[in-house]
């Protein structure tokens, strides 16, 4: 079972690719880049902020 993320430091984090704020998905456990239409995968509770690991939104 995941742990929950660190509101604190999910606030934090910024998109790779744009540097853009980026929104916590709780249900999905995923940080949201709407500016590069990507969703970055939080996986154990540590967010994994690799393009290459990240799933395109539609």
């Amino acid at each position: 079972m995941s742990e929950p993320a660190d509101r604190r430091m999910l606030e934090a984090l910024v998109c790779p690719v744009t540097h853009a704020v980026l929104t916590y998905d709780a249900e999905k456990q995923e940080l949201i880049s709407k500016a590069a239409h990507l969703a970055f995968p939080i996986r154990d509770g540590i967010p994994v902020m690799l393009v290459s690991e990240a799933r395109e939104l539609e």
